[in-house]
């Protein structure tokens, strides 16, 4: 609550008096009680009483003028910290919208199941994987068709040995035990 520079005293005729005027502090004034402020936001009693003393004020009237400054500050401090929050806002709502463009402009992009550019005749080949057994380290490629359910699974022997030639790696032995995988 901000308070008047005046005294708290309430007249005797019922509020008939004339309104008082407001105090205007110096020059002078003001300079000494911003250096103050900026020292400490809050006096104890012995501080306001020094302090009225050397402005030649009544303690109540340095008391009302810090805790009139003291509101001031807290407001500037609040629109500070709220100017900083609509920037923020600001920049969040500008990265949100650019997002979901980005994701719009995935889901509109039509992907169709992986493919491989043949060698031979560079025409696109569904794509295939390699996958080894750990047992037998047995190396069976899976070709995925574009039909309806497709699946090809064709073991190579061989594909061991190329694969391993390929890496550098001594050639992957197949064991007559590893033909039941």
């Amino acid at each position: 609550m901000i308070a008047s520079m005046e005294d708290d005293e309430e007249s005797s005729n019922g509020g008939a008096a004339p309104p008082r005027k407001k105090l205007r502090l110096t020059k002078e004034q003001s300079l000494l009680l911003e250096e103050s402020f900026r020292q400490n936001h809050t006096l104890n009693p012995k501080q306001k009483e020094t302090l009225a003393m050397q402005l030649k004020l009544k303690p109540r009237q340095v008391e009302v003028w810090f805790q009139n400054r003291r509101a001031r500050s807290k407001l500037k401090q609040t629109e500070m910290e709220c100017e900083y929050l609509k920037r923020w806002f600001g920049s969040l709502s500008e990265q949100n919208r650019r997002l979901q463009r980005e994701v719009e402009e995935l889901r509109a992009m039509k992907v169709g199941p992986p493919t491989v550019l043949s060698p031979h005749s560079c025409k696109p080949l569904p794509a295939s994987t390699l996958t080894m057994c750990p047992r037998c380290e047995r190396v069976t490629t899976t070709v995925i068709d574009k039909g309806p359910t497709k699946i090809t699974a064709a073991v190579t022997t061989t594909a061991a040995t190329t694969l391993s030639s390929k890496v550098g790696t001594p050639a992957l032995q197949s064991s007559p035990s590893s033909a039941a995988c």
